[in-house]
């Protein structure tokens, strides 16, 4: 991508591009107010970012920068999903009002879909949309229906399941069976990182635990509770 400093709006040339202004409709909205504590990349300021360019090398840059962000957006506000739509309005994520500029929905999916694949890191896993085995499989249904949504993996599964382990560790608390409730909303968890985790990805992560013999789960759908070893 272009490293010089673009000039001020007043001179920027005209272009035809969907992409060059925000979204109009009044159908979604932000997913939350602009987090103080974020400050998005300097790269959110320049103009060209927020259209997907077709030089390959320039791309596969910019699909690494978006990454990075949204990654960063997510960790800032505890985002643990993305529905795209809804997501596109979003002041500091998709959108930078001070310069009339928003990520179109066709590149917002490239984006992720760039996150969900091996070479943007699974990053990201899309939500399937249908009950088909190569939609589980994949993880890419939802992509095309209305713009789909998607786990954002500012850590992944596996990564979540070392930092429950360290998480138990330090606080001693082996042995103890803990219910989900505890791990993710209790007053005592307030500060992790894992606080206000979905319970689906919760499990997920604590299944890895249970695979590396460090967790046993009890109980039945809705009111499990893990023991750690």
């Amino acid at each position: 991508m272009a490293t010089s400093t673009p000039p001020p709006p007043s001179q920027q040339p005209p272009t035809t591009s969907s992409t060059s202004t925000p979204p109009t409709s009044t159908a979604a909205t932000p997913l939350s107010p602009t987090d103080p504590t974020y400050t998005p990349p300097t790269i959110f300021s320049f103009p060209p970012f927020f259209t997907l360019q077709p030089n390959p090398t320039t791309r596969s840059s910019q699909l690494h920068s978006w990454s990075t962000h949204i990654q960063s957006y997510a960790r800032s506000h505890r985002l643990f999903t993305l529905s795209l739509i809804d997501a596109l309005p979003t002041p500091s994520l998709f959108t930078n009002p001070t310069i009339s500029r928003s990520l179109s929905l066709r590149d917002a999916r490239a984006v992720l879909n760039f996150m969900a694949s091996p070479e943007g890191g699974n990053r990201a896993e899309w939500f399937p949309t249908s009950s088909s085995s190569t939609a589980k499989k994949t993880g890419a249904a939802g992509d095309e229906a209305g713009g789909g949504k998607a786990w954002i993996y500012w850590r992944r599964p596996e990564e979540w399941a070392a930092v429950l382990e360290e998480w138990v560790d330090r606080t001693g608390q082996k042995g103890t069976v803990l219910t989900l409730y505890e791990i993710v909303e209790s007053d005592a968890t307030r500060r992790e990182e894992f606080w206000g985790m979905e319970s689906e990805l919760l499990v997920r992560s604590l299944g890895i635990c249970v695979k590396r013999g460090k967790a046993q789960i009890f109980g039945g759908e809705g009111s499990e509770g893990v023991k750690f070893f």
